[in-house]
């Protein structure tokens, strides 16, 4: 069975000059058995799963048979530069266009210029632009039209060539190359007999607008993956391993599981791993966005790509490489960048069919106009103004452009969204269940409350029982032994399992645990510890009780704590229009109590961990378009149930692995961020789509009309790209809710 499983591979495209030409690529990919691919043109990558019936050669002759070239991933030492070599020669034909379009424009707009040769002069000029300048429209067309395709380069390189050759007959065959001739520049399509016409402004102009166009339309794709990049470039580039108890340095990628290193102040932990010597204050906030550095000392984790703000520590190193969690996320980040929301999958559809429909429609833009008695020149001009509006580059950047900065965006933050479609939920989710263990609470069991007996010292139970506790491995017994600073050595140490320990302790013979374990020794609980013993209960927390010397002294309350955050947190998760519901396995009272302290109304407690699928289904079969947040292995079938699962990272794997987004704090205020993020992305998506499609609809009816001018309609074209990438970029102005 696995020998029939399908492997995942990216291919990086190079070719693409816009949105038909992934759409092309898109469908003559997956008309190979059992081959799924999703080309994106933002990011110029292929994702392909295809079955062992197929090799990568046959992707990439594929790729190659419809003009394109493909190549296999690059190892991951090699230097991340292929964007540079392709932007500059643009950045180059650019302003050489600019220089000299600028007068042969200048020239056919202002009569005043139009000394006796202007329009030889203007040919001289406009010539390099339409022929070099355009060459990578007149290539990637021609690329096309030899295997049947046409793109939205066609529509430009014939338009262009159309308005040159238009030109090139009128100055040589017409009346256009006389001494003295001159004409005045006008907005709409109104001229005079076509032989005496030239539109080289048009050919040069509409050239240069769409080269830069195409150059913002670069630089803005590189800025909008700059978050990305930036993940990936976290991490320490060399680091100092322990060998035979000599520092030696060495490149971070040659790195083994086991390897001690050192972390000096200032230095990047160079891998995750386990400290085992030194103590310090890690600042992972590039990795999280948790602002206060978090202390470390032996046998905590740390995570490569964090900050060393304190002392020397020494880390063993437990993962390394692609298993490390930065090349997780940066995994994760860029696997969602390359995929498609529906409503991308609609404009590629859409694209795909527009260049022909264009061209159909500026044939018959030309025939009415021929028909009605206009002229040639008026029939030429409103054609060509159809075929350059017509480009619907915003189509194929509205969707990827928005994807890449707003997941971008969110890995800064500490938020991974898993793919496009995810997007799609947040906007539809009504109602957020709330794991309580880990999500709304800590997790970690704390000391609450000491309660001494009468003529007690509340001091001495906690430090005598902290002594006791300091020798136990019971959760509870850490707590108690983790609130007090250096607690005194025990002798005669005895756990008593499932009831507590006893032992010596400065001369007093102790027993902490359990009542009946003090019963046992004849140390009964007088009605003021028995009282705050079924407080305790009531309330969903551990009292553990402490006596020594044949009498019963206090009652210690231990218990988990409600996150600082957890109640602003569902505040807000109310104001996003979603009803917060707690999930737990505690007693209803329990359940009730931390319910109570952050603001949540709807409680189901009392749930095993196996039944916390059902109460989803439950939820759904109610109507409820279910968002689940969680952190345990035992919430990873539920989040996978949910219409939304959001993981907590601070979690399992298998929870990770099984929600839609992960949270890499554990802070529930992660949460409403990772929602607001993700609507305001798919908002964005949905703006850019919308102003795309309305500047088509409204431009090619005033084009067909005759309303605009081809070089007008050029840099109307090159303008709905800039402002599509530039409306996805103010995504990166999001702010978290977090202060």
């Amino acid at each position: 069975m696995t020998a029939d499983a399908p492997t995942d591979v990216e291919l990086a495209i190079t070719g693409m000059t816009c949105a038909s030409c992934a759409n092309r690529i898109e469908r003559k990919l997956n008309k190979l058995d059992g081959v799924t691919a999703t080309v994106n043109y933002a990011t110029e990558k292929a994702k392909v799963s295809y079955p062992g019936s197929v090799s990568t050669d046959d992707l990439l002759r594929t790729v190659e048979a419809a003009g394109y070239a493909a190549a296999l991933p690059a190892p991951p030492d090699a230097p991340a530069e292929d964007a540079a070599p392709e932007r500059d020669p643009l950045l180059q034909r650019l302003l050489v266009s600019t220089a000299l379009s600028v007068p042969v424009i200048a020239m056919a707009m202002v009569p005043a210029l139009q000394f006796t040769y202007w329009q030889w002069a203007s040919l001289a000029l406009a010539a390099p632009v339409v022929v070099w300048g355009a060459l990578p429209f007149h290539r990637a067309a021609w690329t096309n039209l030899r295997h049947g395709a046409t793109t939205m380069d066609t529509l430009v390189s014939v338009g262009v060539l159309a308005a040159f050759g238009w030109s090139l007959w009128a100055l040589f065959l017409g009346t256009a190359g006389e001494p003295g001739m001159t004409h005045p520049f006008r907005i709409s399509i109104d001229r005079t007999d076509g032989a005496s016409n030239i539109y080289l402004e048009a050919a040069a102009g509409v050239t240069t607008f769409i080269l830069a166009g195409r150059w913002l339309e670069h630089r803005s794709k590189r800025q909008s993956g700059a978050a990305l990049r930036a993940l990936m470039e976290l991490g320490a580039r060399d680091v100092a391993v322990l060998r035979d108890g000599r520092e030696v340095r060495i490149p971070t990628d040659q790195l083994v599981v086991g390897d001690e290193f050192v972390v000096r102040p200032g230095e990047k932990v160079a891998t995750d791993g386990e400290v085992v010597e030194g103590s310090s204050a890690i600042d992972a906030s590039m990795l999280t966005g948790e602002s206060v550095p978090v202390e470390v000392g032996p046998g905590d984790t740390v995570v490569g790509a964090c900050l060393n703000a304190g002392g020397r520590i020494v880390v063993r190193a437990t993962r390394v490489g692609a298993d490390t969690q930065l090349a997780q996320m940066a995994r994760l980040v860029e696997d969602a960048q390359n995929g498609k929301a529906e409503v991308q999958r609609l404009a590629d559809r859409i694209s795909g069919v527009f260049v022909p429909i264009v061209i159909g429609l500026a044939a018959a833009t030309l025939g009415f106009w021929l028909g009605s008695g206009a002229g040639a020149t008026a029939a030429f001009t409103a054609a060509v103004a159809v075929l350059i509006i017509a480009c619907p580059c915003a189509l194929g950047l509205a969707t990827p452009t928005a994807l890449m900065v707003g997941t971008g965006r969110g890995a800064q933050l500490g938020i991974l969204i898993k793919g496009p479609e995810v997007l799609e939920s947040t906007r539809r989710v009504d109602t957020i269940v709330l794991d309580k263990t880990g999500t709304v609470t800590t997790g970690a069991m704390t000391v609450h409350e000491v309660v001494a007996a009468e003529g007690e010292s509340a001091d001495d139970v906690r430090r005598l029982a902290a002594a006791l506790e300091s020798a136990s491995e019971h959760p509870v017994g850490r707590a108690i032994a983790a609130s007090v600073e250096s607690p005194a050595a025990v002798e005669d140490f005895a756990n008593r399992e499932g009831l507590g320990v006893q032992g010596v302790v400065e001369g007093h013979a102790v027993v902490v645990g359990r009542p009946r374990l003090l019963e046992e020794w004849s140390q009964h609980l007088p009605p003021s510890l028995a009282s705050a013993v079924t407080a305790a209960q009531a309330q969903g927390r551990t009292p553990v009780a402490v006596g020594w010397d044949g009498r019963a002294r206090g009652v210690i309350v231990v218990g988990d704590t409600v996150k600082p955050t957890s109640a602003e947190a569902v505040a807000r998760l109310r104001e996003l229009g979603l009803t917060p519901v707690l999930l737990t396995g505690d007693n209803e009272a329990a359940a009730r109590h931390v319910a109570a302290q952050v603001g949540i109304s709807d409680v189901i407690a009392d749930v095993l961990p196996a039944d916390k699928v059902a109460e989803v289904q439950r939820l759904q079969a109610g109507g409820a378009v279910v968002a689940m947040v969680g952190d345990g292995v035992n919430d990873a079938a539920a989040l996978a149930q949910a219409d939304l699962g959001l993981a907590m990272g601070t979690g399992t794997d298998v929870a990770i692995e099984a929600s839609d987004l992960t949270l890499v704090r554990g802070d529930l205020l992660v949460a409403v961020d990772a929602i607001r993020l993700s609507r305001r992305t798919l908002g964005t998506i949905k703006g850019n789509l919308f102003w795309a499609f309305a500047y088509n609809v409204a431009a090619l009816p005033l084009a067909a009309a005759g309303l605009l001018n081809p070089m007008l309609a050029g840099a109307a074209m090159a303008f709905s790209s800039v402002f599509v990438v530039t409306n996805s970029l103010r995504l990166r102005g999001f702010r978290s809710s977090i202060a």
